[in-house]
């Protein structure tokens, strides 16, 4: 599905009832599958929306490694078509919580149309080290710099954060008079090669599948540290893993061994990230030779941000204010799960 090519900033913030109607519209809150249902465990179904891009990686390899069904966790692992899709299906009481890699400001976009709903407990920032976000262009291209794209048709992922975040990228970076285009990040670089775009704000694998292919080159990487933080090594904390707050009230000791669990797949991760990678396969689009080249995410769980964590946390979701996408300053600590 192809969104349109803008988005009008949503002020006042959509209510409840907006936010789910539109993902009605969206073709049942834009669920592909459930691929991996533990089904042994006693207890609450514990439902969990997933994009499927490389940042999920700690939750699918908790899943196949054992580490929900060794806690007595029924956990179902549920495709979604993009993280708006995956907040509104918590929302809507579709899904109970979100595994890293979906985007913290769509989290926002439902905290805000319904307070007190969602609970951050593991977030995946990145930068120009730990790469999830970046800007391609076709392997051909002539661009050196940001500011090379000014006027050109840029391509973007679908949802509010993305075409927030490359708007701003290409208009701080020189690329004025740049249209941003919405498109499935999956097909970023088909569209590049066949000249439909210039240019791509994009998150990984999609780098590494066009520079393994040879149609695209990566022009800079690490942008929202850079552009939006201020500084390169800047932790950008795009993506969250959360819990509805309503499944932890009702649910409050699975809600913690859940967050064990989770945090045994990120030392996982942490411990053998060549290991792991395989666990990519079968969630996401990674396999074959790319399963050993894609960058992974760093991961913050709950008790680990610091304050200057949060202060850059703090500063990602201030852009949406001064946007007008949040009708008001959101505070990433009254979203934080705090044990």
């Amino acid at each position: 599905m192809t969104a349109p090519e803008s988005l009008t900033p949503a002020t006042p913030a959509p209510t409840r009832r907006q936010l789910i109607q539109t993902g009605a519209a969206l073709g049942g809150l834009g669920l592909l599958g459930s691929p991996a249902l533990l089904r042994a465990q006693t207890g609450p179904k514990i439902r969990i929306g997933y994009w499927p891009i490389a940042a999920g990686l700690p939750f699918y390899a908790a899943v196949e490694l054992g580490y929900f069904k060794e806690a007595g966790l029924n956990v179902e692992a549920l495709k979604f078509a993009g993280a708006q899709q995956i907040m509104e299906g918590m929302l809507s009481d579709r899904c109970d919580g979100s595994a890293n890699g979906t985007g913290s400001a769509n989290i926002a976009v439902g905290e805000i149309a319904a307070p007190g709903s969602f609970k951050i407990f593991c977030s995946n920032p990145s930068n120009v080290k730990n790469v999830l976000d970046e800007v391609i262009v076709p392997v051909g291209s002539s661009a050196k710099t940001m500011a090379d794209l000014k006027g050109k048709r840029v391509g973007s992922g679908p949802g509010i954060q993305n075409v927030t975040l490359a708007k701003t990228v290409l208009e701080r970076g020189g690329a004025t008079g740049a249209t941003v285009v919405e498109l499935p990040i999956g097909q970023h670089v088909a569209a590049l090669a066949a000249g439909q775009l210039d240019g791509c704000y994009t998150l990984e694998p999609t780098g590494t599948i066009g520079r393994l292919n040879g149609t695209t080159r990566v022009l800079e990487a690490g942008v929202i540290a850079k552009y939006v933080l201020g500084d390169p090594l800047a932790p950008w904390f795009g993506g969250s893993a959360s819990l509805t707050a309503a499944f932890i009230k009702k649910y409050p000791g699975e809600a913690k061994k859940f967050i064990t669990a989770y945090g045994k797949g990120v030392s996982y991760v942490r411990a053998k990230p060549a290991e792991a990678r395989q666990y990519l396969k079968g969630y996401t689009a990674i396999e074959g030779a790319l399963t050993g080249e894609v960058p992974l995410a760093a991961y913050t769980l709950y008790n680990e941000f610091t304050p200057a964590d949060v202060a850059h946390f703090q500063k990602f979701f201030d852009l949406f204010a001064e946007k007008g996408i949040f009708a008001s300053r959101l505070m990433v600590d009254s979203m934080l799960y705090k044990g």
